[in-house]
């Protein structure tokens, strides 16, 4: 008898479930709306509008503006959802909603009150990469590590909960991925010592269902040592533990501040981590595992299914936490389930997304010098590794070593700002960084809530380039190869946008918006907006006209002097000397931009 309202109570959380899932999906599925940062759980940043395409889009015109009222690198882009935008900013993470049927009027407006002791915390700028929704409800990141739940109507906080600790420095900069009953969340700071986690927590009511940790016992990390895999075999037990000295995993790094993305049909949530702690590799011998690793995941446990390391024991800073964009193509004449990653140092990797097979793994700059190949010979015991250049090594036999000339710099040949994919040109567009650095490591001791970087580095471009810092590039991912390359003054910090009209949309550091032909590159249209673009561009439909929209506002790793007073050219990690001239060419802002054909 007493089975009954328990029975009654599962199915009808079940079903609440489904709607939740369903209900975002819909709304991802239609092109009219921008329902999740990445357009989709495949990370594609693709449209099926095409009102704007390549024979017109010459005739775009700025239809509208949105000044945000913060002066700090504007990341991420709005959402839109049943004719309501919502737009976010920097620290202090105000969000808006807009009206989009009565002349952008902003319906509410939430603006946290967060401690600003969190400001210095954060490395590389107070950016925040945007709001996300799911069931009724904008879930939104802040930077003091508190994730809050809105209402999407009125703006009032459903629940929150407390995800890390600042004083520890332990941020956030990134969104958050709502999928199914629950919103998967990162943990910035690995520039402090913080032990990287995602986190699941129930999209109903902030509780936590699961978190795995990015390296330390199997528990911890939610690992089945004869289940998980890597390169195809077993991690075998406590694989983190075996790749680090002493208690170092502890404070090692492997943050998780990127970008997730989630297949359906087989319930993996895919993601990757971050730099291992300290930069200075001699302080930590062995692989670090696993930092710098793309890592599968099964919703609804955490238990990781498999990982793949791309820069074991770092000593460069090539972060691993850029977006896995997922598609079905076709490979070599077979039809495969891809995962495409374009990682901080240098490589473009295809990998099977189902079993973790690395299928490519090629640079996708020229200039990349640290690595000659990664070894792909399976029966190699360098299989999956890349082949490092001594002369851009950081350490030697545990010693520090100076080196010049490493490219890419620390902020990668990407950075986490998305590239995007076309089903109609099979290609990939992707903003890249054309980098390179000088590094000297430096001995640091660990103190909680302190930096804990342990070396000095000065950015330039890159030696034989054209004098700029950037390209944008057109990638073919069976292939491994560059289709096309656009160069940039400086890096292409924002991110891509394809759409079924044949246009791939982005932004630079000056602050123009970009229109280009999908096919060839060939550049359609251009605009100046008030201040330089790291934020993503996204486009939405309002009574059957398409808008581009994109966030200006100078700022993130590569804007820091000006988003931040910097002028030592060691500071921001390198990148205020590297990035000096772009005062030359900008200025602070905060505004969102929309753009549109004419009536």
């Amino acid at each position: 008898m007493r089975t009954l309202p328990i029975l009654g109570l599962a199915m009808s959380l079940c079903v609440g479930t489904a709607y939740a899932d369903a209900d975002l999906q819909k709304r991802m599925d239609d092109p009219n709306q921008w329902a999740i940062q990445t357009g989709d759980y495949q990370n594609q940043r693709y449209s099926e509008l095409d009102q704007i395409n390549k024979d017109n889009v010459k005739d775009l015109q700025v239809d509208w503006t949105f000044s945000t009222g913060v002066l700090r690198g504007h990341e991420g882009s709005p959402l839109v959802i049943d004719n309501v935008m919502y737009v976010h900013t920097p620290f202090p993470n105000i969000v808006y909603a807009l009206d989009l049927k009565d002349d952008g009027k902003i319906i509410w407006k939430y603006e946290p009150k967060q401690d600003p002791n969190v400001i210095p915390v954060m490395c590389c700028d107070t950016v925040n990469r945007g709001v996300a929704y799911a069931d009724g409800k904008i879930i939104l990141h802040q930077a003091d590590t508190n994730v809050v739940a809105l209402d999407a109507k009125t703006g009032e906080v459903v629940w929150s909960v407390t995800n890390g600790d600042p004083s520890k420095g332990e941020t956030n900069t990134a969104t958050v991925l709502p999928v199914k009953d629950k919103v998967l969340v990162g943990i910035s700071g690995g520039e402090f010592g913080v032990r990287g986690s995602v986190t699941a927590y129930s999209l109903k009511d902030g509780s936590q269902v699961w978190r795995a940790y990015s390296m330390g016992p199997d528990s911890d990390m939610l690992v089945d040592p004869e289940k998980t895999t890597h390169l195809g075999k077993p991690v075998g037990k406590d694989s983190s533990l075996a790749t680090w000295e002493g208690d170092q995993w502890k404070i090692g790094g492997g943050t998780t501040w990127g970008w997730y993305s989630y297949d359906p049909e087989s319930n993996l949530v895919y993601y990757g981590t971050g730099n291992p702690s300290t930069w200075n590799p001699a302080q930590r011998p062995g692989d670090n595992r696993w930092s710098m690793t793309i890592m599968a995941r099964d919703l609804d446990t955490g238990m990781a299914r498999w990982f793949y390391q791309m820069t074991p024991h770092d000593e460069w800073d090539y972060d691993g936490i850029n977006e896995m964009i997922l598609t079905d193509q076709e490979f070599n004449g077979e039809q495969r389930k891809l995962l495409t990653h374009f990682d901080r140092n240098g490589f473009g990797y295809t990998l099977d997304r189902l079993t973790g097979e690395l299928l490519v793994a090629e640079k996708f700059d020229p200039a990349v010098n640290w690595a000659t190949h990664v070894e792909m010979d399976k029966n190699s015991d360098q299989y999956g590794r890349p082949q490092v250049v001594a002369e851009y090594s950081t350490e030697h036999n545990g010693e520090d070593v100076n080196s010049t000339g490493i490219c890419p710099a620390a902020l990668g040949s990407k950075d986490q700002q998305p590239a995007s994919f076309s089903p109609k040109t099979g290609l990939f567009y992707v903003p890249t960084n054309h980098v390179c650095m000088d590094y000297e490591p430096f001995r640091v001791a660990y103190t909680a809530g302190q930096p804990y970087v342990g070396a000095t580095l000065a950015m330039y471009p890159a030696a034989d380039s054209h004098g700029g810092m950037g390209n944008f590039i057109a990638w073919d991912n069976e292939k491994g190869e560059i289709k096309w390359s656009i160069p940039e003054r400086f890096s292409v910090w924002s991110g891509a946008l394809a759409t079924a009209g044949d246009v791939v949309f982005y932004g630079t550091l000056e602050g123009y918006l970009k229109a280009v032909d999908a096919n060839t590159g060939e550049e359609l249209y251009s605009f100046k907006t008030p201040s330089g673009i790291i934020g993503n561009v996204m486009t939405y439909t309002v009574d059957g006209k398409q808008y581009v929209g994109v966030l200006s506002g100078i700022g993130g790793w590569a804007g820091i002097g000006l988003a931040a007073g910097l002028t030592n050219p060691n500071e921001g990690l390198g990148a205020v000397g590297g990035y000096a001239a772009l005062s030359d060419y900008t200025a602070l802002g905060g505004q969102l931009t929309v753009f549109a054909l004419p009536n």
